[in-house]
């Protein structure tokens, strides 16, 4: 259809406010929106409806219709009900861009406008794609009670005869009938190394003699107002393919006809609009966190925390009686080059991970994730998330929970998801995880932060892509530190340490400070380059003074985890 057909029907009581010569572009889909950068969820050709929520200061204009034509939208129409008509600053950016601009009176619904727009369209359409296409413009039309991504995959099943799937990035079933586990750890694999190496989509798999096509649920643009896909700064490839869904259906779609393919984008955008709700939902969680995090960090009373804590429980646990042990688990995620929203990508990979494993120990809650119950926060790179444990079994170690142990396992913990989230970070990048022993109170929480910190430097000084460690593991150093004769102390620390400080001495070299820096950075060179603000090659030179000076290789484990030791004690 096209965009003059708006104005000639009358019920649709539109007004045209610029754009007349480009009324005969033509109409292939309808979106509403007020997300200030809806890019991510246009295709183009769309008439986008907006009721201009987005609009805080005249200044917003002008980026948001830049966002809409570079999406090749056919035209705007702006509701007058938020604010009263059409505001000057918008009309005037459609009219420098080109962009015809309609007036929706506030009488008339915008889905009326939608299922006239679909009608028309989708008459223009054959046979079961027409089917599709009207009954995902009910859905788009319906708000939260959309019923989410199964009723599309019911749709797909009952009018294309497509078996369909949503899975996370680590291959948990999202959305579909069950999967063998495998094949859905397969699927993610395969979907994380061609999102990495950048393929165009939809990418092809196979998987025990069944071959899938894979769909990336969240297509973005540019320009997104630095909020990233998730709303807090993630953003890049690896933010990418480490937080995103993706649909799956059982068929080979490297040969499907344009319109079926345009078809499941637009597929993968209602699903979209379904984890963004979900998103949303955990903004309060994390910024409970978050305030839980800095309290822990600052040193803040056991009294203040357990405030906070006592506001965050009903929120993470609902109808919890008594106060929750807690454990601590820390992660981070490298992925070479520096990344403004590593925080971001890790706390969402860290949430996926809490998701697929399943944590033991959370209440039962129909529908409820992970990631509902559990706290994450994150604070430079590093994500933190506050696991509670209802069980008292849980706590003093019971069969399933390992070795006696009790609460989470590390090992367990990245058991399911190892494959995939290698396949995603590639050959230079990494995720390491620690997690500490269950604590009972606030008093607890910050020796808790700081021993799943020291169990994650730990991980990290393993080989491998994906390592987590333990409370356990820290048992034989890191917690008897304390206990160590101070003359053992001294021995141990000045055998390593003093040819250092006295070459720094002399020559004013900075080798302790960069020492520090290399096992902080777990060993990276670039990352460490980058935080002392040095060339690689003299940071080079640096460690190999280093090795010079004391006779340890700093490629090994054991030296540097007695260099790490070292500056522990010393």
């Amino acid at each position: 259809m096209r965009l003059r057909a708006l104005l000639e029907n009358d019920a649709l009581g539109l007004r045209l406010l610029g754009g007349a010569d480009e009324l005969d572009r033509s109409v292939r889909g309808v979106m509403t929106t007020d997300l200030r950068d809806p890019s991510r969820y246009l295709a183009g050709g769309e008439l986008v409806l907006s009721g201009l929520a987005w609009r805080r200061t005249p200044q917003d204009a002008e980026p948001f219709v830049r966002i809409l034509v570079a999406a090749g939208v056919a035209g705007l129409a702006a509701g007058t009900a938020e604010l009263g008509g059409v505001p000057d600053d918008l009309v005037e950016a459609c009219a420098r861009h080109r962009l015809p601009l309609f007036a929706v009176d506030e009488s008339v619904a915008f889905a009326t406008i939608t299922e006239y727009v679909v009608r028309q369209v989708s008459g223009e359409r054959a046979g079961d794609l027409a089917a599709v296409v009207d009954r995902h413009r009910r859905l788009m039309t319906s708000g939260p009670a959309g019923g989410g991504p199964e009723v599309v995959l019911d749709l797909l099943g009952s009018d294309l005869d497509l078996r369909a799937w949503v899975l996370s990035p680590t291959g948990r079933r999202v959305a579909g009938d069950a999967l063998p586990g495998p094949v859905g750890a397969a699927l993610a694999a395969e979907h994380l190394a061609a999102v990495r190496a950048g393929r165009h989509a939809p990418h092809r798999a196979v998987a025990e003699g069944v071959v899938y096509s894979l769909f990336p649920v969240r297509a973005r643009g540019t320009g997104s107002d630095a909020d990233g896909p998730r709303g807090d700064g993630t953003a890049g490839p690896y933010g990418d393919a480490l937080s995103d869904w993706f649909l799956v259906v059982a068929a080979d779609a490297t040969e499907w006809p344009a319109e079926r393919l345009d078809l499941l984008q637009g597929v993968t955008q209602l699903i979209a609009v379904e984890r963004d709700r979900r998103e949303a939902a955990h903004t309060v969680r994390r910024r409970l966190a978050q305030e839980v995090l800095e309290l822990v960090q600052a040193g803040a009373a056991p009294a203040e925390i357990a405030a906070r804590l006592r506001v965050a429980g009903p929120v993470l646990l609902p109808g919890l009686v008594s106060a929750p042990h807690w454990q601590v688990v820390v992660a981070r995620v490298e992925c070479g080059a520096p990344d403004d929203g590593a925080g971001a990508v890790t706390r969402a990979v860290l949430e996926e991970v809490l998701d697929t494993a399943h944590v033991s120990g959370l209440p039962d809650a129909p529908g409820q994730e992970s990631s509902d119950r559990v706290a994450v926060a994150h604070t430079g790179d590093e994500a933190v998330a506050l696991v509670p444990l209802t069980s008292p079994l849980l706590v003093e170690g019971a069969p399933g929970s390992g070795s006696g142990e009790g609460g989470l396992r590390a090992d367990a913990l990245l058991a399911a998801v190892s494959g995939p989230l290698a396949a995603g970070l590639g050959d230079d990048g990494r995720l390491t995880v620690g997690v500490s022993a269950p604590v009972s109170s606030a008093e607890g929480l910050r020796g808790a932060l700081e021993e799943a910190r020291h169990a994650r430097r730990v991980a990290a000084a393993r080989p491998g892509p994906v390592n987590a460690a333990g409370h356990h593991e820290l048992a034989s150093h890191v917690l008897l530190l304390p206990f160590v004769p101070d003359d053992v102390r001294r021995a141990f620390t000045a055998r390593l340490l003093d040819p250092l400080r006295e070459y720094d001495r002399r020559h004013r070299a900075e080798l302790i400070p960069t020492l520090e820096a290399f096992l902080e950075s777990d060993g990276s060179w670039t990352r460490c380059a980058q935080k002392l603000h040095l060339h690689v090659n003299t940071l080079r030179y640096r460690v190999g003074r280093i090795e010079q000076l004391t006779g340890r290789d700093l490629s090994k484990l054991e030296d540097k985890m007695d260099f790490f030791l070292a500056l522990r004690m010393s």
